[in-house]
């Protein structure tokens, strides 16, 4: 495509035009080969942040940079795949324990995971707190441990989507990532590359999540799942709440321990209501179960008959890992209340932020992590405290508990009014039949 080509449909989209499905098979090709220059995908970029995209242009989008890559090749076609994707969250670990119960259902779960940077932390972080546990599997791996245990965690490959992984980091010093046509094809190229049956989607909204408004995570919701169906997988998205951090734990190792509480019957309630309402979408997408109170049920008894914790180990044996090595936790410091009241509010993104400050975060990509730091919450919203009762325990080296002890106290808000505990699931969005 010529230079002047490439100028005008990049005017087309500025003034507010559709592109059409070679247009936009013609800009992702030839970016991916190098012939489109950055500073012309990036005022494209640019005009879709402002003009937007139709699901038509999302789809075609998505389909395009999908294919600049490989796309998992199963030999067990009669096995239904499914994934789940959040857009990040404050204390997230519902896919290490959702991976291994679906696993345990007899799905199978090739989930393809990323690492943390910014407030929210990563998947792939967290399960290399186990001794050993390797997150770099080749295409070839994944298919393999795939199909012998029924899951695996682990981080993207540079033959799925590598449209995708030029275009993020051009998106990211250009200041187009928030645009959610843009968005939706970055997550769904990945995660349809694992050649899917069915996917159900964690959109976050609040304090701690990358969509602060219901409205935006809305909109967010709506063209992951429009996608998802178009493109011919059976998609869901959950809304969730993020305006607090989601279970107790939040960091590295002590996140991979409350996951394991939870595959073992007990752990938060928040973090087991969240995994079963993903859950259960998933086994009504996979054909499994007819409704989701049945699917609910079924995967409260793998966990109950201890087969998601026997997948879950399965699952880290055959990625190398070691689940008998202690995970080191560093010394626990307890911040308590300056008065007494309601919690009604917690600045999510704040606790969040004290993790990194800790080591246990990033704040650039190749930042080392510290797995040994974190916070356990000790109150939700709408708790009501004594003076002095503990409100956040710090897992920290006695080096950082001056530095962090203001912002994690600041972050909890104790006010005389009291407050109603926050919802869990906002809003669930399915294809229209």
């Amino acid at each position: 495509m010529a230079t002047h080509d490439i100028a005008g449909l990049i005017q087309k989209k500025r003034d507010g035009g559709s592109l059409e499905p070679d247009e936009i098979h013609a800009l992702i090709d030839g970016y991916v080969r190098g012939a489109v220059p950055d500073y012309q995908m990036a005022a494209l970029c640019m005009a879709i942040l402002f003009q937007g995209m139709n699901v038509s242009e999302t789809a075609h989008l998505t389909e395009r940079m999908l294919a600049s890559g490989t796309t998992l090749s199963w030999s067990t076609p009669d096995t239904t795949k499914v994934d789940k994707h959040s857009t990040g969250g404050v204390g997230d670990k519902v896919s290490i324990v959702l991976a291994p119960l679906l696993a345990a259902c007899g799905l199978a779960v090739p989930m393809i995971s990323g690492r943390g940077l910014g407030a929210t932390g990563g998947t792939l972080d967290k399960l290399e707190a186990i001794d050993g546990y390797r997150t770099d599997l080749t295409v070839r791996e994944i298919i393999d441990t795939t199909e012998r245990v029924g899951c695996v965690v682990t981080g993207t490959t540079p033959d799925l989507a590598p449209a995708d992984r030029k275009l993020y980091a051009l998106r990211d010093v250009t200041a187009t990532v928030e645009s959610i046509p843009l968005i939706t094809a970055s997550i769904m190229s990945k995660k349809l590359a694992e050649g899917l049956d069915a996917l159900v989607l964690d959109v976050k909204a609040g304090s701690g999540a990358f969509m602060k408004s219901k409205d935006r995570a809305r909109q967010l919701a709506q063209s992951l799942v429009d996608t998802g169906n178009r493109m011919g997988v059976k998609t869901t998205a959950l809304l969730t709440d993020m305006n607090q951090p989601l279970g107790r734990m939040v960091g590295n190792a002590v996140e991979v321990s409350e996951s394991m509480d939870v595959l073992e019957g007990g752990g938060p309630r928040d973090v087991v209501d969240i995994v079963i309402a993903l859950g259960a979408e998933l086994l009504v997408l996979a054909g499994l179960q007819p409704d989701t109170r049945r699917s609910a049920a079924m995967l409260q008894e793998k966990i109950a008959n201890g087969s998601a914790m026997e997948k879950f180990r399965e699952m880290v044996a055959a990625q190398g890992g070691h689940l008998e090595t202690t995970r080191p936790v560093a010394p626990p410091h307890e911040i308590g209340a300056e008065k007494p009241g309601c919690v009604t509010r917690i600045d999510t993104e704040a606790i969040g932020r004290a993790v990194i400050l800790m080591g246990g975060g990033r704040r650039k990509m190749n930042d080392p992590i510290d797995r040994s730091v974190g916070l356990e919450m000790l109150v939700r919203v709408g708790d009501v405290v004594r003076i002095h009762q503990p409100l956040v325990r710090v897992f920290s080296h006695h080096r950082d508990v001056d530095q962090i002890e203001p912002l994690v106290r600041s972050a909890v808000h104790v006010s005389e009014q009291l407050s109603e505990p926050l919802p869990l699931v906002l809003e669930t969005f399915r294809s229209a039949p």
